[in-house]
């Protein structure tokens, strides 16, 4: 059998873009509550692409302080959020890679957010928005990667701007 008849179904799966539940998720990421800020993950194209959910409900903790007469999700959050996606996009590369590590090493792979440039937030996100969050990654840098992300509530732009992800955890 060729090496292309093995990474076939893998490549159609990637064309079609995966889907990640929640509980899937926890499995791909070191984070945890009250951290683990995506709900749910689709469209994913693994190392190119996907689409993300944050519901954000009022008993988030840290309604509890950012203005609790007037509840918003904090800015950090919601580019927080993305950043979760774009670990999601970058583990379900090395899941579907041929190289058979399981979701608990490629968790361990999970880098750090190196910078936030250009990041533009354009709504309040508040308790009972859906965040349907989109990260595309670019290219490159040695051990660095570019990734442009944006959140929207509905139609609505909520943030949008580029990531610096390291592509590996140190220590």
């Amino acid at each position: 059998m060729s090496s292309a008849t093995v990474l076939a179904p893998a490549a159609a799966r990637a064309r079609k873009g995966l889907s990640y539940s929640s509980d899937e998720i926890k499995q791909m990421l070191p984070h945890r509550w009250p951290m683990l800020m995506i709900d749910r993950a689709y469209d994913v194209v693994p190392g190119v692409s996907g689409r993300g959910i944050k519901s954000v409900s009022v008993n988030e903790p840290f309604f509890a302080g950012h203005y609790p007469d007037h509840s918003i999700m904090p800015g950090v959050m919601i580019v927080e959020s993305m950043a979760q996606l774009v670990a999601v996009v970058y583990v379900a590369e090395i899941l579907e890679s041929a190289t058979g590590a399981t979701e608990d090493d490629a968790s361990r792979s999970v880098g750090y957010l190196g910078s936030i440039s250009q990041m533009k937030f354009s709504r309040l996100v508040v308790p009972g928005d859906q965040l349907t969050l989109e990260a595309r990654l670019g290219q490159r840098l040695g051990g660095l990667r570019q990734v442009k992300v944006r959140a929207s509530v509905g139609s609505e732009l909520a943030a949008a701007g580029t990531l610096v992800v390291t592509t590996g955890r140190k220590g």
